[in-house]
């Protein structure tokens, strides 16, 4: 987390930078690090090791790819610190490349070594991502900042209508984003869409649903970084944009889903989202039990009790009609009660205990626990065989990272003397024995003779060598990991 704390610049300072930054001032920690680059080591920590092959042990980069990841990040520092303050790509330009500052030296060295037009294509880029990120986050200075603000999203959340069943299944999904990111101590925050379908008790194809048609146009999501192997995607939480613009998305209502805008339902609802996040993960409240519109129901009379179905409406966002059939069915269990015109929870309706009713002559039967509800509405296991199914594609997607991580590809099978035998099928990049000369070059194997652009690298691979590019095989392999880290960073 970044210090954002102002500090009045020294004197030293404020005479190196005003120049770059007309009368915006950064903060003593931009300064520093734009002076004298990363004394702390603060952006050292990862640029020179990764992950070794079986993904389990950490092994060290070699010196070039280490020192040009170590300058990246202290580049992407210094341009989130000088979007802050106001500045603009020229004055961050100015900065990097002013021959004195440490702080520049890993763009310096791209224009040294590649040259200008290619440093100056960097900053850009780099100023890029650190505009949009800057655009669209908050400074926060302490965790105790960071908590105030999940309040406030919390209490956007339980005001926010979710009108229609599409919409309250987003509540859940960001309500589980919420869960993670309380876990984390700040909006940002890591998660998976399996960890996050188990949390929200729905399937993947309908998270990705909400996510494209709720979450992500409406403002409350934003995925910084896809995940890739064992590492979940990088979320950031927002409060999200108005309630008039929330439902604008790229799809048409869906009546069938009751997603109409209807007058009864009031532009603020009510809800207690700590107990919504509590429930929905129960087999009890899957699509063909007792649904979304239930836990809504639960939500708000646990915030308000003894509401009357007008009042229910307003506050949960539901429609008359939903209302009705979700306390019918709560009804049924003795989950609620209903004294005159007014609606309640019972004593233990949140641990799906109900109350027997039948001396009052009622036809139903209590409910005794979320999983035997489950039983009555068929949904029970579904959260089971949920986890069971997630668990299973996770096996089968660490086993194809292991293979790919070890470089292997499926083998053929032929049969020898009644033996199977495995024949490993050979790699595209890998050099036949018939293409290489006696002085180690590449021969053409239409012609038979050595092939001018081409060589053999170290280890064994092709490697294409053209006139405009005469760079040796470590020099590449440098180009590549830069390349390449800048890449990921840019994602």
């Amino acid at each position: 987390m970044q210090d954002n704390t102002h500090h009045a610049p020294s004197p030293r300072r404020s005479t190196q930078f005003h120049g770059a930054l007309g009368h915006a001032q950064l903060p003593s920690a931009a300064s520093d690090l734009i002076l004298l680059g990363d004394l702390t080591g603060r952006y050292a920590t990862g640029s020179y090791s990764r992950l070794a092959s079986d993904k389990r042990t950490v092994i060290l980069r070699g010196a070039r790819q280490g020192a040009a990841e170590h300058g990246h990040r202290i580049t992407a520092a210094i341009a989130c610190h000088v979007a802050r303050a106001g500045g603009s790509v020229d004055q961050l330009t100015q900065l990097l490349l002013y021959p004195e500052h440490e702080g520049g030296r890993h763009a310096r060295s791209i224009a040294l070594r590649s040259g200008q037009s290619r440093a100056l294509d960097y900053i850009r880029r780099v100023w890029a991502s650190a505009s949009a990120t800057v655009g669209t986050t908050l400074a926060l200075s302490s965790r105790h900042e960071a908590y105030e603000l999940l309040a406030v999203l919390r209490d956007r959340i339980e005001t926010t209508p979710w009108r229609g069943e599409r919409a309250r299944t987003a509540l859940r999904v960001l309500r589980a984003h919420l869960n993670f990111a309380e876990i984390a101590g700040g909006p940002l925050h890591h998660a998976s869409e399996r960890q996050t379908a188990e949390e929200a008790g729905i399937s993947r194809t309908t998270l990705r649903v909400v996510y494209d048609t709720v979450l992500k146009p409406g403002g409350w999501l934003r995925r910084l970084r896809v995940g890739h192997g064992r590492e979940g995607s990088t979320w950031y939480l927002a409060l999200g944009s108005a309630p008039s613009r929330l439902w604008t998305t790229q799809f048409p209502p869906d009546p069938a889903l009751e997603e109409w805008t209807t007058p009864e339902t009031a532009t603020t609802a009510d809800i207690d989202s700590t107990v919504l996040a509590r429930l929905m993960g129960h087999d009890a409240f899957a699509h063909h039990g007792l649904g979304s519109a239930a836990l809504m129901i639960i939500s708000a009379l646990h915030q308000h009790p003894d509401q009357t179905v007008a009042q229910l409406v307003s506050t949960s966002s539901v429609s008359r009609a939903t209302t009705y059939r979700a306390l019918k069915r709560l009804a049924d269990h003795g989950l609620v009660l209903h004294t005159g015109e007014t609606w309640t929870l019972a004593p233990r309706a949140l641990e799906g205990f109900g109350i027997d009713l039948t001396d009052a002559g009622t036809s139903h039967t209590a409910a005794q626990g979320w999983a035997k509800v489950a039983e009555q509405h068929g949904t029970s296991g579904l959260a089971a065989r949920r986890k069971a199914l997630h668990a299973a594609e996770r096996a089968a997607y660490r086993e194809v990272l292991d293979r790919f991580a070890e470089h292997r590809s499926r083998a053929v099978v032929i049969v020898r003397d009644g033996h199977p035998v495995l024949v490993p099928t050979p790699r595209p990049d890998e050099i036949p024995p018939t293409w290489h000369s006696p002085d180690g070059r590449v021969l053409d194997p239409t012609t038979g003779r050595p092939a001018a652009d081409w060589r053999i690298a170290t280890d064994g691979r092709l490697i294409l060598i053209t006139p405009s590019d005469q760079r040796s095989y470590d020099e590449l392999a440098a180009a590549h990991a830069e390349a390449l880290s800048e890449w990921e960073s840019a994602a």
